[in-house]
């Protein structure tokens, strides 16, 4: 092929998203968002999507410079998923005003795989929607050397706002949050992705 045409193609290919879902607590209400979510990248063409979901990484607490076998095949399976997106969003609920163990544990144990990509959030909880647990996760990404847009999706009382079968009661409010959020996501992937093949990001 030829090497401007390749370039060409890789510049305009959708954009890697990949959707982690932080939750790992028994009987969690994040599939449901997470269904909901996914329907939503779907209906676009700048993005293909996968997810890794941390209630399916099993990663002990403890960190370690020389991990056992069991580890390395973990991080073998989870890693290359950070590593080939070129954007995240991270669904997460609020515990005790902050977001959960499972999802520092998997930021702690990686480093350039976050850097110089995009992060949005949805976030859902009790009245504050986990908005505390995002500024806190917005912190936390920045030392990651990663941006964070500043639009998101909202979720307070989320099981409220689903009916039996999985469907928003009333999606306006959080379709309309996810469009703006996946718009800045495709403009920073893009802008990151493009300006990464011109030269290295400076860490």
């Amino acid at each position: 092929m030829d090497t401007t045409n390749a370039t060409t193609a890789a510049r305009t290919a959708p954009l890697t998203l990949a959707l982690v879902v932080a939750s790992d607590r028994e009987g969690r209400f994040a599939p449901v968002i997470a269904d909901w979510f996914r329907s939503r990248v779907a209906e676009r063409e700048d993005f293909a999507l996968t997810v890794l979901d941390l209630a399916e990484v099993t990663l002990p607490t403890s960190l370690s410079y020389d991990p056992d076998p069991a580890v390395r095949a973990e991080l073998a399976r989870v890693t290359p998923v950070l590593e080939a997106a070129d954007a995240f969003v991270v669904l997460t609920p609020e515990y005790n005003h902050s977001f959960p163990a499972s999802l520092k544990n998997l930021i702690d144990r990686h480093y350039t795989q976050w850097r110089a990509k995009p992060v949005g959030f949805v976030s859902y909880g009790g009245i504050s929607g986990g908005i505390r647990a995002v500024e806190q996760l917005r912190q936390v990404y920045a030392e990651m050397h990663a941006v964070t847009v500043r639009d998101g999706v909202v979720l307070p009382h989320a099981h409220g706002q689903f009916d039996e079968d999985g469907r928003f009661k009333d999606p306006t409010g959080p379709e309309a949050g996810a469009k703006l959020m996946l718009d800045q996501l495709a403009w920073w992937g893009t802008a990151l992705r493009d300006a990464k093949a011109v030269r290295p990001y400076a860490a």
